[in-house]
């Protein structure tokens, strides 16, 4: 009876580590297809790609949303804010051109989503965020995903972080009626910033790059569509 009791153990244990691990792999399906279909719309850098099979959207968004977490859209998180879709966050991502070392400013935690792709990308994240409940939820959600690596703050994103200039890449996640100039004199020398800027209705996304000298170029990547960006160099708020 001894015997059989230990065998029997050891099934179940066996059989649980099974269903853990088809759990596990459930999970990575979507988040491995999204990184698929993301490359097949004309993603090229791997780092990015990887970067979004790994991190769980499912768990940065409302719970009564989760069904919709890997499809490439954007959705509401309360406060009148929404995370990006997928494809936007990547197309963004993959402008910084990071090559791993950076500091990266985010301007617009919202919901947390890019700066956990960030974390995968960079060596720190410096996030800021106007809305208090938002703040403390991404904070929570990059904790409980172990995420170490960024820094949530609590205040006007577009007045930058002067106490951590400059940074190697500043990604602005709002729509702005243009760019602010603290973020760019907050930018390192060979610094990119990628953000939508423009009037509501016809917002580019656009990259600026700090070359040496300090002489900037500006590049319009394409059409977009974003939350308005509030704040001392943004818009209004009413």
């Amino acid at each position: 009876m001894e015997a059989d009791s230990r065998a029997g153990t050891r099934a179940g244990r066996s059989a649980g580590r099974m269903s853990e691990g088809r759990g596990r792999r459930e999970l990575e399906t979507p988040r491995r297809r999204l990184a698929e279909r993301l490359a097949a719309g004309g993603i090229r850098n791997q780092r990015v790609l990887d970067a979004f099979a790994s991190v769980p959207r499912h768990l940065l968004i409302p719970e009564a949303l989760r069904a919709d977490a890997y499809r490439n859209i954007s959705l509401p998180i309360g406060d009148g804010q929404t995370i990006s879709a997928p494809g936007t966050v990547a197309q963004m991502t993959e402008a910084l051109e990071l090559t791993g070392d950076e500091t990266v400013l985010e301007v617009g935690t919202g919901s947390g989503y890019q700066a956990a792709i960030l974390s995968k990308l960079v060596a720190r994240v410096i996030s800021i965020e106007r809305v208090p409940r938002l703040a403390a939820s991404a904070r929570t959600a990059l904790d409980r995903l172990g995420v170490s690596n960024v820094i949530v703050h609590l205040g006007d994103g577009t007045g930058g972080r002067p106490a951590d200039a400059p940074f190697d890449a500043i990604v602005v996640t709002a729509g702005g009626p243009e760019i602010p100039m603290p973020l760019v004199e907050q930018l390192a020398e060979g610094g990119r910033l990628v953000g939508p800027f423009g009037a509501r209705d016809q917002q580019q996304l656009i990259r600026v790059c700090r070359h040496a000298g300090g002489d900037l170029t500006r590049e319009v990547l394409g059409p977009c569509r974003f939350v308005d960006l509030l704040g001392t160099h943004g818009w209004a708020a009413a």
